[in-house]
């Protein structure tokens, strides 16, 4: 048996929670979305902080948001930048990711390679930094940026063999 449509007052609580679900889907489909920046989101439109609570708690619990995710789409989104792994970090921590978790997504997104690459990019902004100090300087910049020992040493052995 089909239950009796009633009319959806837009007071309501039921209506409110749809409207918030509603929103929220809508900003998921659009781009991947995390934990806080969804919240933020729906309180910058007005919605009630409780509908807000409940249909977060219901789109964590069936997976549609994941700050690990999050973490490592927006991660993959930058390796083009010359930015270095403290500065991603502390990008994905602004936007409300736990430290844990981008620590995490990191280490999953930077094998050895490609934070060659990035540390080569870094290098290359800022060029006339790395030109001025002297080897030890430079080796204490890179690993203070959170790179590596390893792709540090990487560095400097190919440098040194050119």
């Amino acid at each position: 048996m089909v239950a009796p449509v009633q009319d959806a007052d837009s007071s309501s609580p039921n209506a409110n929670q749809t409207r918030t679900e509603s929103d929220a889907l809508r900003l998921i489909a659009r781009a991947e979305q995390s934990v806080s920046g969804l919240v933020r989101k729906l309180k910058k439109r007005r919605h009630d902080e409780t509908c807000i609570e409940a249909v977060v708690s219901a789109l964590l619990e069936k997976n549609l948001v994941n700050d690990l995710r999050f973490a490592k789409l927006w991660l993959g989104s930058r390796m083009h930048l010359p930015r270095s792994p403290r500065r991603l970090l502390a990008g994905l921590c602004s936007r409300g990711i736990e430290r844990q978790d981008g620590e995490t997504a990191l280490k999953t997104v930077l094998d050895e390679e490609t934070e060659f690459l990035l540390l080569t990019r870094f290098l290359k902004k800022y060029a006339k930094k790395a030109a001025s100090n002297d080897r030890l300087s430079l080796k204490f910049l890179l690993k203070n940026e959170g790179f590596s020992p390893q792709v540090i040493q990487r560095y400097f052995d190919e440098i040194c063999r050119s």
